[in-house]
């Protein structure tokens, strides 16, 4: 997948072709002790010195970063997908290639990090489902109707034990129409085509 980059992450990240590769590093290195323990106003006014910027121009650059890391870590996208992700930002070459350097290097790092961070979405714990087939009734003797019920456990994932519960109904027909759809989607999101409108959305 690709990931789309709102107008407001572009312009915090366009402080980067600005800076040496070395600083570029140094952004990511800060980006990473962000996630661990937070923001941190000396660093930013240490390195805007050391720039000769606005410490909000530093600020911006670095959460710019590190929205770009999380992000793709999350969702554990790929060289290629996430090359073409950065291509309209309108990097150089050799900055795509520092980037996506950093973000190969710390991705199980951050991975790891934004598992232990809590969270109010909840969380897949298990599955249950029954299939019941309604065989007649008092009209009609002989028919053949299945129904699937499905319970799906969720959980808090901010390290709660806090447990509740969905209940989902439906006909295999449908649960199997449903299936081949987003399998479809997905192998869409995958094509030259998709990439290329993703890659110009704004």
């Amino acid at each position: 997948m690709l990931l789309v980059l709102s107008e407001e992450h572009k312009e915090h990240l366009s402080f980067l072709p600005q800076v040496d590769a070395a600083v570029v590093g140094e952004f990511g290195r800060i980006a990473l002790e962000f996630l661990r323990r937070g923001a941190s106003p000396k660093v930013y006014e240490g390195a805007a010195r050391k720039l000769c910027v606005p410490v909000e121009m530093v600020q911006h650059g670095v959460e710019g970063l590190m929205f770009l890391m999380t992000e793709s870590s999350k969702h554990m996208i790929s060289e290629v997908d996430f090359l073409d992700s950065v291509l309209v930002l309108g990097f150089s070459e050799e900055l795509n290639q520092m980037l996506l350097q950093l973000y190969l290097q710390h991705h199980s790092q951050i991975r790891s990090i934004l598992s232990h961070l809590p969270s109010s979405m909840p969380a897949y714990h298990n599955l249950e489902w029954r299939l019941d087939v309604q065989l007649a009734r008092r009209s009609v003797r002989q028919q053949l109707i299945p129904m699937l019920t499905m319970r799906v456990h969720l959980t808090r994932s901010d390290g709660h034990s806090d447990y509740n519960s969905r209940i989902l109904q439906t006909d295999p027909s449908t649960l199997l129409h449903l299936i081949s759809t987003l399998e479809a989607a997905l192998a869409a999101m995958k094509t030259s085509h998709a990439r290329r409108i993703l890659r110009n959305i704004k």
